[in-house]
């Protein structure tokens, strides 16, 4: 088997959030972990955990704290030149939360899909910049009749589509989907994910898919990490940790995901997580490797245990 590229190498990340009066709030706090080419990485956890940060900072809206974002090779943090920023922008595309605050109400669908076209120099005419922009917009299921309306004039999952449009039209490599789907109805998330997985055959795109639904991460994602206060806990392909949860508060998180048959959701026994149940007195947990490619934060003593428990 031949071994997979690594397109983002996440080192030491940490994003940390003065409040004032020395307060510091450590919303992301020493994450180690590579996303390979072509695949999706899920990032999954509570409010409040620090994934949407953890998103935020890679990209570059946020400046790190510390830590190293290696993509393609390259430390993208630090100091850059604006040549450098917008090589790097092009590579990189973020997908936001709310379909609604992240579309200008001022534009147009044309201008809002063409603007990074237009930034980047990709379309030499306006009949080749519209072009395209026809092209995108029949790629994420809409038609060319949309191009001259404003967002008001669409529902939350077509927005969702023209940010995906959006995105796209600067031809990249890698997409930060920070929780795409959460503001949409039921009905209309499975049609986004599938759009997503479609794209990503057809393009080679790779994805960090960030959100907290954990069945519909489950469906798209190759590999899952959990996190929890600004700390991955748990990394697993995605069957692998749905089948054998081994951090606790992973553990936590699948006992919540509720059933769909009455009878079982009725007499499902949800678990609570209590972090007191470790003893880290005078040691940090890290990322140990329990079975091949299953890492658990853990101490020594608990990496013994696991280790003795996942025998196989």
């Amino acid at each position: 088997m031949a071994e997979r590229q690594k397109l983002l190498e996440i080192r030491d990340l940490k994003q940390h959030f003065n409040t004032g009066k020395g307060n510091v709030i450590k919303a992301v706090d020493g994450l180690t972990f590579d996303i390979f080419k072509g695949e999706t990485l899920g990032l999954v956890g509570e409010s409040g955990c620090g994934k949407s940060t953890t998103g935020r900072t890679i990209i570059g809206l946020y400046n790190a704290t510390s830590g190293e974002v290696i993509f393609d090779g390259e430390n993208v943090h630090g100091k850059k030149s604006k040549a450098d920023r917008k090589k790097f922008n092009r590579k990189m595309q973020m997908i936001f939360q709310d379909p609604y605050a992240s579309l200008n109400p001022r534009m147009t669908v044309a201008d809002i899909i063409a603007e990074g076209i237009d930034i980047h120099g990709l379309a030499k005419s306006k009949e080749e910049r519209m072009g395209r922009v026809y092209e995108l917009l029949e790629t994420v299921g809409l038609n060319r009749e949309h191009a001259n309306r404003y967002p008001h004039e669409f529902s939350g999952g077509q927005r969702q589509r023209i940010g995906i449009a959006r995105a796209l039209a600067v031809e990249p490599d890698f997409i930060i989907a920070d929780e795409p789907i959460s503001a949409l109805d039921v009905s209309i998330q499975a049609q986004v994910v599938n759009l997503m997985k479609m794209l990503q055959r057809e393009r080679g795109l790779t994805y960090l898919f960030i959100a907290h639904d954990l069945s519909m991460v489950k469906y798209i994602s190759d590999r899952i990490g959990v996190m929890y206060r600004g700390h991955i806990v748990e990394l697993a392909e995605s069957d692998e940790l749905y089948r054998n949860p081994i951090h606790p508060y992973t553990k936590a998180l699948l006992s919540a995901i509720p059933q769909p048959d009455p009878d079982s959701e009725r007499t499902r026994v949800r678990q609570i997580y209590d972090p007191s149940i470790h003893n880290y007195a005078g040691e940090e947990p890290v990322l140990r490797e329990i079975t091949p490619g299953h890492f658990v934060s853990c101490s020594e003593a608990e990496f013994a245990q696991y280790k003795a428990e996942n025998k196989k």
